[in-house]
C-alpha cells in the first residue's frame, strides 16, 4: 500500500504544478516579427549568388554574343571552297579519278 500512496502523492504533486502554470505575457506582432527575420536571412543568401549579373550585364552580355556571331558568320568560308579543298586532296593521294581519258601507247 505504500507504492500507492507514494504513486498518489507523486500524482498530486504534478496536478499542483500544473495549477501553479501562469499565462505568459507575449507582443501581438512576435510571430510576425520572428517569422520576418527568419526570411529576411534566407532572401539575402539567395539574391548574393546572381546579384552580379544586373539586366545591364545581361544585356551588354547578349550583345557580345550576338556580334560574335555575326563576325564568325562573315567569316565561313563558302561550300565551293569546301569543295576545292576535298578534290584537291582527293587528287593529291590519288583518290579521284582522272578527267584525262588519252591512251598513252608504248612505241
Amino acid at each position: 500500500m505504500e507504492t500507492n500512496n507514494n504513486l498518489q502523492q507523486q500524482i498530486d504533486e504534478t496536478l499542483n504544478v500544473l495549477d501553479n502554470i501562469k499565462e505568459v505575457n507575449v507582443s501581438p506582432f512576435f510571430k510576425d516579427k520572428t517569422m520576418n527575420v527568419l526570411f529576411a536571412e534566407n532572401k539575402e543568401t539567395q539574391n548574393t549568388i546572381w546579384a552580379w549579373f544586373t539586366p545591364q550585364l545581361q544585356l551588354a552580355t547578349l550583345a557580345c554574343v550576338v556580334i560574335l556571331n555575326v563576325i564568325a558568320f562573315t567569316k565561313l568560308e563558302t561550300a565551293s571552297d569546301y569543295e576545292e579543298n576535298v578534290s584537291e586532296f582527293a587528287t593529291s593521294y590519288g583518290l579521284s579519278e582522272s578527267e584525262d581519258y588519252s591512251l598513252i601507247l608504248n612505241n
